[in-house]
This record gives C-alpha cells, sequence and structure tokens, in this order.
C-alpha cells in the first residue's frame, strides 16, 4: 500500500462531491475551509441530536425514536443519491459499510436514545465522547497514523473531562445505568467511525453514507409495530422533531462527516468531537432547563480545551 493510500486516500472515481486540497493535521499547511466548515457543522448538530432524543423521550421509546430517524434519514439520502449516481459500494467496500451501519446507524443510535432515559442530555453527550480517545489510539497503531504530541495532549484534556463528569455524579437527571450506557455507546460510536474510515478507502462518501443508513434502518425494523402504535399518540412536535432528526443530525451531519473523514486522519477528526459535549450542556440548559452540575460545567470546559490543544499544528 502507498503512502498516499494509508494517509490521504484519493476519492473514488464517479464522485461528485467537491475535492478540496489536502487537510493538515500538522505541519505549516493551512487546513482546508471546507473542511473546516463542515466539521462546525457537524458538531452543532450532532449536539442537537441529544436534545431532541431528550425532549421527545416522553412520547416516543427508543427504539421508535431510532427507527424513526434511520428512515426519515434514508428517505432523505436516497433523494440525493438519486440526484448524484454516486458508484455503489462494491465487494469488501459494501461489507464494511453494512458493518458500519449496523453498529453505527442502529446500535449507537439505540443505545444513545436508551441512556438519554437515564441521563440529561448534556451528561450523555460527554460520556459518548470517550470515543475520540478510543479512536485515535487504535488510528494510531492500525491505520498507522501515530500519536502526535498535540493530539494526544488535547485527547488527555478532553477525557479528563469525561472522567469528571462520570465521577462527580449524574445530577439530578441520571443514574448509574445511564452513565454505563454512555460509555456502551461511546464504544459502539468509535467501532463504526473505524469501519467508516476504512471503508471510505474505495467508497464514495454519499454512497458509504446512504447504504449504512438503510442498513441501519433495515436493522432497527423490529421496532416497526412500536413506531406505528406510538407515532398515531405522539404529539406533533414530537414527530417533528423525529423528521429533525433524521434529515439534520442523520442525513445531513451524517453525510459531512464522511466527507471530512475521507480528507483527514481518523484520530484529528474524532477528536473535533470532544466540542460535542459542551455545545449539547448549553443547549439542554437553554431549551430543557436542565441545570448542569458543577462536574459538567468543568468537563465541559475541558472538553473544549481538549480540542482547542488537539488542532495545534
Amino acid at each position: 500500500m502507498s503512502r498516499r493510500t494509508a494517509e490521504q486516500p484519493a476519492p473514488p472515481t464517479g464522485s461528485r462531491l467537491p475535492i478540496p486540497a489536502p487537510t493538515a493535521t500538522s505541519g505549516g499547511r493551512a487546513p482546508d475551509w471546507r473542511v473546516l466548515a463542515a466539521t462546525v457543522v457537524v458538531l452543532v448538530l450532532w449536539a442537537s441530536a441529544f436534545i431532541a432524543i431528550r425532549g421527545i423521550g416522553d412520547h416516543l421509546s427508543p427504539g421508535s425514536i431510532a427507527l424513526g430517524r434511520q428512515l426519515v434519514g434514508s428517505v432523505a439520502l436516497i433523494a440525493i443519491a438519486v440526484w448524484r449516481r454516486p458508484p455503489l459500494p462494491r465487494g469488501r467496500g459494501l461489507v464494511l459499510v453494512i458493518v458500519y451501519g449496523v453498529i453505527w446507524f442502529a446500535g449507537y443510535t439505540l443505545v444513545l436514545n436508551i441512556a438519554e432515559r437515564h441521563l440529561d442530555a448534556g451528561t450523555t453527550a460527554m460520556l459518548v465522547n470517550v470515543a475520540p480517545l478510543i479512536v485515535a489510539v487504535v488510528a494510531g497503531i492500525a491505520f498507522k497514523e501515530g500519536f502526535p504530541r498535540p493530539l494526544m495532549i488535547g485527547l488527555g484534556i478532553g477525557f479528563t473531562g469525561v472522567v469528571i463528569i462520570a465521577l462527580g455524579g449524574a445530577g439530578a437527571h441520571g443514574d448509574l445505568l445511564g452513565i454505563v450506557l454512555g460509555l456502551v455507546a461511546a464504544v459502539l460510536y468509535a467501532s463504526g467511525l473505524l469501519v467508516q474510515k476504512v471503508a471510505l478507502r474505495t467508497t464514495d462518501a454519499l454512497s458509504a453514507t446512504w447504504v449504512g443508513c438503510v442498513v441501519g434502518a433495515l436493522a432497527l425494523l423490529p421496532f416497526l409495530p412500536n413506531l406505528v402504535t406510538e407515532v398515531g399518540t405522539a404529539p406533533p412536535a414530537a414527530i417533528a422533531a423525529t423528521v429533525y432528526l433524521g434529515i439534520f443530525p442523520t442525513a445531513v451531519a451524517f453525510l459531512l462527516w464522511a466527507y471530512v473523514l475521507q480528507r483527514s486522519t481518523a484520530g484529528a477528526t474524532a477528536s473535533a468531537t470532544l466540542a460535542v459535549p459542551a455545545i449539547a450542556v448549553l443547549l439542554s440548559w437553554l431549551l430543557l432547563g436542565e441545570l448542569p452540575t458543577i462536574a459538567a460545567l468543568v468537563g465541559g470546559a475541558l472538553c473544549l480545551i481538549g480540542v482547542a490543544w488537539s488542532r495545534r499544528r
């Protein structure tokens, strides 16, 4: 395998996504503004997902939310795929996309929804962000991305914030089971990202996203009877929030995420998500009235510091 293939795989032939200049993770090259903008949008949308899931938890069960989200996301992504006509995944790439779809779109989403029955949105977001540390370690060894000092220091600072929130208790809206489920979600998140990174070496970003989302929806079909029953009694706001989850935090955010991941290392890309907890804590406070604990505030600050440090050149 050439050095270019290992470090910066070229997008597959047929992709119609814009191809920016290579993104720097170290050295003197400036990051591409399109990659940075896409990353910011992903962080805000994913943070908003924690709030939406928490907000509709009284009206829809975890399985119904997960399935409804993936069904809406699948419809939106298939519509984009019909328009752009990217090449379909083949062979090993298709297998990896299927695995990634089951792990991330189905498994992670479902466990996350259950965790938010036991934790507030901000705390859940913080616990899930154990994932970047897992990704950095595995990618550094398996993908030969190495362990740049700024990245590892930033991840250490961010992980310290996660530990503080976990040891500081779950606050008025949580319990120990929620903490465990949040950590399980983090493992699924990291596993899905790592599989996706390998799949994107040979698979178009749009194809990987829409096929993965459809696979996730198929894996969640056992919850279809519950979804049909609960939608019939749920208020319009809950249904609208589910549609929002499918279009924005799923279709838009995951498509942009694949775009960014295809143009950067897994460790550096994952480190940016350490900012999600801080955004989620703020949104949870403003929109849901879930006042963060002191541990949550300290942990959120450390997460933001960790992101800033990990992006140093």
